[in-house]
């Protein structure tokens, strides 16, 4: 099975916006800057996490990204379900009902072997993915990755985040 390159920047832009503080955002600009990505690119998949409600976009020139609920509650599976669509990536389309060696359909009743065989990967994977939380790999990153990788990626968050103003600090 192959995964968009979309799958990978969705999950590092999840990631990534796991560290901004509190109600700050990030510019898509600037995560697509982060990872060597054209923003034209990546807003496509902002948006399709935006959609799926793992971010929130707020608009305006402080606007931006961030997490639309908490890393612990964003999981792998969540991300690529976003990206990459619900439906499995294996689709039986019955092609052994098919070509010169066909019989009538009541041979067919039973299910595809194959079919059943590649859903039960398919239900194995998802449910690998759905065990890991993007907070664990920000914590796994912050105790095993790199320090000087972590620490560049500290500075980046702090200097591209965008604070936001909460509703009772408005002036009126």
């Amino acid at each position: 099975m192959k995964l968009s390159e979309g799958v990978e920047a969705a999950i590092h832009c999840t990631a990534t916006l796991a560290s901004v503080d509190g109600n700050s955002t990030m510019p898509g600009a600037a995560l697509a800057e982060a990872f060597g990505l054209s923003p034209s690119y990546l807003l496509k998949h902002l948006n399709q996490l935006t959609a799926a409600r793992i971010l929130e976009s707020l608009p305006g020139p402080a606007g931006g990204y961030r997490l639309a609920r908490a890393a612990e509650q964003i999981t792998l599976l969540d991300v690529v379900l976003a990206i990459e669509g619900r439906e499995p990536a294996f689709r039986c389309s019955e092609i052994r009902q098919r070509g010169p060696v066909k019989i009538g359909a009541s041979a067919y009743v039973k299910p595809c072997g194959i079919n059943a065989a590649m859903l039960k990967a398919e239900r194995a994977y998802r449910a690998a993915l759905a065990e890991v939380r993007i907070s664990d790999i920000v914590a796994e990153y912050a105790a095993e990755g790199d320090p000087r990788s972590y620490a560049a990626s500290c500075a980046f968050v702090e200097r591209h985040q965008r604070p936001q103003k909460s509703a009772s600090s408005k002036q009126i």
